[in-house]
């Protein structure tokens, strides 16, 4: 049985680097998923069934020399209409200082003016953008990323202290709202491991509290209608810092919606860009189980809406970036993941309520619709593992990761199902960082076929113990031993994805 079970595995693994992937139609739009900058590459984008994507409005590229200037940088009218006829939404981010606008400070000018005082350049800007796309684009996110705290780093964008930026938000909120009452304005994307790291205050609280000292603030709806994230690498830690923050604006009494902008575990070993020394060494295969991975527990965490950074690679990520984050290569071939993920956003499109299930060896999604139930299972650990898995019906559907459809009947009441195990490539804790291949059971029941103490998985053999697959050397030995792994996962993250243009 043992060598049975890693037989599976070693196979399974070997399909997710080499297995064929099918040509994909065009599919309708998903509303709650997207992907950064779709524009880029608006074929692929309809492939994937995106239902939105963002944008960058970088202010020094839009107003090099003055606020009579509108240059179309990034996102032209023609790709915006293109845009719009696929039923995409674009969510643009309003971002930089313009040098003709910039005080001693590094702030925009006239920031503490009120936001109807043509001497408020920052304000001037958003009114500007706001009323000149109103109906064409009505989401705006002020900024990116001001928890980023240190003026060397790449990813440094935010002069000012958090006072500041509450100022930012304010005139923000309030010059968009004049300029467009159907605006939805967005929190600038909070990274979190840059306080988190480091023992600091969580600038999303130090912000909160600063917020909802302004008297005036809950008038106007706090100066923000949804707050953003940017999570990556760790599917385990996307759902949990997803349920964390949308608790902490509970805490402070504010209810918002909660959209994960930016999620993905870029490859160091795609041969058309290898990276040589990847501070994580996260394999093409782990990119590809990563995405179903990170678009179920995120939404079973509560946000509302979730996107992949980012769709294409282009010019400029090189230079920003040694890991390749696209879905896309360059020359417009897909990445393993590119399937995982429009396999995914499938069977997830019309998902109204998900449930992480299972958190140990087994990790187990539930996700209801209004006519099936969809259970999305892998590994945590680096062993295949034959699972039983409570029936609902007297038959499913067993699709592996890449969509590929089998009949799966029921057994004494059960599913049996083999889990490949997990690449492994990084560990945090008791577990691989990225589980192993995901599979997906289909029922046509009803939800209520279901209740909260019958749906969870039992493991019926395992090629290895827990410990002694954690224990097994499968690459030359890290510099600090497992304890210190989640510190490495932020320190990747303050390293790598910090340094991508803001």
């Amino acid at each position: 049985m043992t060598r049975r079970l890693i037989a599976v595995g070693l196979i399974a693994l070997s399909a997710l680097l080499f297995a064929s992937q099918p040509a994909a139609a065009q599919r309708d739009p998903v509303p709650w998923f997207g992907v950064v900058e779709p524009h880029d590459a608006h074929i692929h984008a309809s492939e994937l069934g995106v239902g939105w994507g963002r944008a960058r409005f970088l202010w020094p590229w839009v107003q090099p020399e003055g606020p009579d200037q509108w240059v179309e940088a990034e996102l032209t009218s023609e790709q915006l209409a293109r845009e719009r006829d696929a039923g995409r939404e674009t969510v643009a981010i309003l971002i930089g200082v313009a040098d003709w606008a910039r005080d001693a400070d590094g702030l925009p000018r006239g920031l503490y003016l009120p936001y109807d005082d043509p001497e408020n350049l920052w304000a001037a800007y958003v009114t500007e953008a706001v009323s000149r796309y109103a109906g064409r684009i009505d989401h705006w996110i002020i900024w990116n990323e001001p928890d980023v705290w240190d003026v060397d780093h790449p990813g440094f964008t935010w002069p000012g202290t958090v006072e500041d930026f509450v100022q930012l938000m304010r005139v923000s909120y309030l010059a968009a709202k004049d300029a467009n009452p159907d605006s939805i304005i967005h929190l600038a994307a909070m990274s979190h491991y840059w306080d988190a790291l480091y023992g600091r205050e969580l600038y999303f609280t130090h912000l909160l509290d600063t917020l909802t000292a302004d008297q005036h603030a809950a008038r106007h709806n706090y100066y923000y209608d949804v707050a953003t994230l940017h999570l990556y690498f760790n599917p385990a830690d996307v759902y949990e810092l997803v349920a964390a923050y949308r608790a902490m604006q509970s805490d402070y009494g504010i209810d918002k919606p909660l959209w994960l902008v930016e999620t993905n575990a870029a490859p160091a070993d795609d041969p058309a860009r290898p990276v040589p020394q990847p501070t994580f060494k996260v394999s093409l295969a782990e990119q590809a189980a990563f995405a179903p991975q990170a678009l179920a527990l995120s939404r079973a965490a509560g946000a509302d809406r979730v996107s992949i950074y980012k769709l294409i690679d282009t010019e400029g990520d090189i230079a920003a970036n040694p890991e390749p984050f696209g879905l896309v290569r360059a020359d417009g071939a897909t990445r393993p993941a590119f399937r995982t993920t429009q396999v995914a956003v499938d069977r997830l499109a019309d998902a109204h309520t998900l449930h992480w299930a299972d958190r140990g060896p087994v990790a187990q999604v539930i996700a209801y619709t209004d006519t099936q139930v969809i259970r999305l299972l892998w590994s945590r650990l680096p062993v295949a593992q034959q699972v039983a898995v409570p029936a609902r019906a007297h038959g499913a559907v067993h699709l592996d990761m890449w969509g590929t459809p089998t009949p799966l009947p029921a057994a004494q009441g059960v599913y049996t199902v083999t889990l490949a195990g997990a690449t492994c490539g990084e560990a945090i804790g008791d577990f691989c960082m990225i589980g192993g291949p995901v599979i997906y059971i289909v029922e046509d029941v009803d939800e209520s076929a279901y209740s909260t103490d019958d749906m969870h998985v039992r493991v019926l053999a395992s090629s290895e113990t827990v410990m002694e697959a954690l224990a097994t050397p499968r690459r030359p030995p890290l510099p600090v031993g497992l304890v210190a792994l989640p510190l490495l996962l932020g320190t990747w993250i303050l390293i790598r994805k910090g340094s991508k243009p803001q």
